[in-house]
């Protein structure tokens, strides 16, 4: 339809030209028209050039720009769920109780090692004669913070719930959590997410719906940024490795 319309008005803009210099015989109107379908048509092209290469290159640099800091906070969230599961079992839905785990608990370090002891069933079935059974050792060697494992001495997980370049300052991402049942077995699950119209809210409106469609293995596939997923067990972002070299 936008071809269309620009074939129509290039059509009645030449149209005109041509009927000025051959039925226009007054000079002094003759030229004030012609300056005015000149003007008309300098800008019709400025407005053609910004909406068919200026305007969707502009829209994917700043995408592309946008979409690395949204990434940066969801790897965040995830290795902070990644965490809290290690530690607990399961994932955290409520951002509170996820930053408190962070600045308060601590990962168990710990140490296995191969060993062996005598297996005294089988030692009295051989009258006596000492049959040994191989064991693992699990040694506790100390606890080390999760805050300074994940972060060190960065303190951005306080704000890592908020998403980056959105119109409201404190728009935060969807986290849920839960859990599967596969194979009889209760499953821990996640999901962070947030809608690209949200992180591009303030461009071009078809080239936003036109990014909502998007579907291939060099773009972000559907209308949102997220990662983990509560349709099935897993912890990766919908983004390709371009956006991210470490997933």
């Amino acid at each position: 339809m936008q071809y269309l319309y620009i074939i129509l008005v290039l059509l009645i803009s030449g149209g005109l030209l041509y009927w000025i210099n051959t039925s226009f015989d007054h000079k002094k109107y003759k030229n004030i028209v012609l300056i005015g379908l000149w003007s008309f048509s300098a800008l019709f092209f400025y407005k053609i050039v910004n909406e068919f290469w200026l305007g969707p290159k502009n829209f994917e640099s700043v995408k592309e720009v946008r979409y690395q800091q949204v990434i940066k906070k969801l790897t965040d969230i995830r290795d902070s769920e990644l965490a809290f599961r290690s530690v607990n079992g399961q994932f955290e839905d409520n951002w509170d109780s996820l930053v408190k785990f962070i600045e308060v608990d601590s990962f168990t370090l710990t140490q296995r090692r191969d060993s062996s002891i005598i297996d005294k069933e089988l030692t009295r079935r051989y009258g006596g004669v000492k049959t040994y059974k191989d064991i693992v050792i699990v040694d506790t060697l100390g606890f080390v913070s999760v805050r300074d494992s994940l972060f060190g001495a960065d303190n951005r997980y306080l704000n890592m719930m908020y998403v980056p370049y959105a119109k409201e300052e404190n728009t935060m991402f969807e986290l849920r959590s839960g859990f599967l049942e596969q194979n009889d077995m209760d499953i821990p699950v996640f999901e962070a997410m947030v809608k690209k119209s949200i992180i591009l809210y303030d461009q071009d409106v078809n080239l936003m719906l036109t990014e909502n469609l998007v579907q291939g293995v060099n773009g972000v596939n559907g209308n949102t940024l997220k990662v983990g997923s509560m349709d099935e067990v897993n912890t990766n972002g919908n983004w390709p490795k371009n956006y991210k070299k470490e997933q």
